[in-house]
């Protein structure tokens, strides 16, 4: 499994320690930027080529991070095939692999509840449901 991570400006601190984290489970991740902290780095070109990135790559999935997560979260989207997931706990992170089959999780930088590692954890250890009404609402999304 690959993982891409990206953030804004808000989010790079927060970026930075979750690859530090990655690294210490042994998953193979692939920083999209930005590199250093410059209040000039927009999301949604890092959300766009987080997107590309996931959509490109079999067995991939992203991680984005920004100030709320929201904007991230709403420019992930746009693509069809990513089903971005803003994440606020470990159980969202269960609910959105497990009935969503999300592909990319969204984290907010400022939310101070946050438990990055936990919910990182719920999130790539979760399969995806293979219930019917499950897929069949993901193929409608697919539609849209």
């Amino acid at each position: 499994m690959k993982i891409y991570i990206a953030s804004d400006h808000r989010g790079f601190e927060l970026k930075t320690s979750i690859i530090e984290y990655l690294k210490t489970k042994e998953m193979s991740v692939e920083d999209l930027g930005p590199f250093k902290y410059d209040s000039e780095d927009d999301y949604p070109l890092f959300a766009h080529k987080t997107a590309n990135k996931v959509l490109e790559t079999k067995n991939s999935f992203g991680i984005l991070v920004c100030d709320t997560g929201l904007g991230m979260d709403i420019t992930a989207n746009r693509h069809k095939g990513i089903r971005a997931a803003l994440c606020i706990d470990s159980f969202f992170a269960y609910r959105a692999r497990l009935h969503n089959n999300a592909n990319i999780l969204v984290l907010s930088a400022e939310y101070d509840k946050l438990d990055f590692k936990e919910i990182i954890v719920t999130f790539f250890h979760t399969e995806h449901s293979l219930e019917p009404r499950h897929n069949r609402r993901i193929k409608e999304i697919d539609q849209l």
